[in-house]
């Protein structure tokens, strides 16, 4: 009698295991970084073999722009064997990309098609970006990469009369570029950047631009002493009364807070040299 109790009592706390995790599956609404652990994977360790799935590219590239949020791929798959195959999880590389695809386990029947759909956060990456998931089924595993070619912001197209109009604006009052429409430009995206990509997201717009207009200083060939950090961090921090150089500093108006003008202040001490000598000691 209490063998058989013993028994019971097992069942149901398998059951109400087995309840929870497909709740929890149901619950995630097909996003998935961390697949619930269910199904056969025998053959877990063993490469997919060939004639299971057809797929449209085990290689996929992308181009983003070093302000863009998330870079995006979709890979396509078809069952082309006899059998049933049943997917039990992909795992992203790193903890950057998160995977899309209906609750594991999560079979397909002869003939079926899937997609698979990966989203990487592209916050701090910068130049040639690679990233991968393995791709998990009843009958093997598959590898898929991702390229991601991060080039620099696209600076807005605008016509001479939006310049002219803009130019006018930032003359009477240098920090309206944060403001309304300006500041879809120049003060966006900003949260969490650092360095280079903060640099690229709210300096190179006019500083980089091509071509640069005539009043936006050329930061590579500046006429005073730029050998220390201060010299940065105070231009980033207040700008220029009487230019168009605002203040990026929040205590002033501006988006960016201490740390991000410290780390703006370090990228560009480290990778635009001084053209003129400090001044000599009196």
């Amino acid at each position: 009698m209490k063998r058989e109790k013993a028994v019971a009592i097992a069942a149901s706390f398998l059951i109400s295991i087995t309840f929870l995790l497909n709740a929890v599956a149901q619950l995630s609404n097909g996003r998935t970084n961390a697949p619930v652990l269910m199904g056969n994977f025998t053959h877990a360790d063993e490469l997919l073999p060939e004639g299971v799935f057809a797929w449209d590219g085990l290689i996929k590239t992308t181009n983003a722009t070093s302000n863009q949020g998330f870079a995006r791929f979709t890979f396509t798959f078809t069952n082309i064997s006899a059998d049933n195959v049943t997917i039990l999880g992909v795992y992203p590389s790193c903890g950057c990309t998160t995977a899309e695809l209906p609750p594991v386990p999560w079979t397909l029947s002869s003939g079926q098609q899937g997609r698979l759909k990966l989203s990487v956060n592209l916050q701090g990456m910068v130049g040639t970006v690679f990233k991968s998931v393995t791709f998990i089924t009843d009958k093997g595993r598959k590898d898929l990469l991702q390229r991601i070619n991060i080039l620099p912001p696209v600076s807005p197209q605008m016509t001479q009369t939006d310049r002219a109009r803009n130019l006018t604006v930032a003359l009477a009052d240098r920090q309206a570029v944060f403001r309304g429409n300006c500041a879809s430009c120049h003060a966006k995206d900003v949260e969490g950047k650092y360095g280079q990509p903060l640099f690229d997201a709210v300096c190179a717009i006019c500083h980089e631009a091509v071509p640069r207009a005539s009043m936006v200083s050329d930061l590579h060939n500046l006429k005073e002493p730029t050998t220390n950090l201060e010299f940065w961090r105070n231009w980033i921090a207040s700008g220029k009364v009487g230019t168009l150089m605002p203040a990026f500093a929040k205590s002033q108006g501006g988006p960016l807070d201490e740390a991000q003008i410290a780390s703006l202040a370090a990228y560009l001490n480290s990778t635009i040299p001084s053209h003129v000598p400090p001044a000599a000691a009196k």
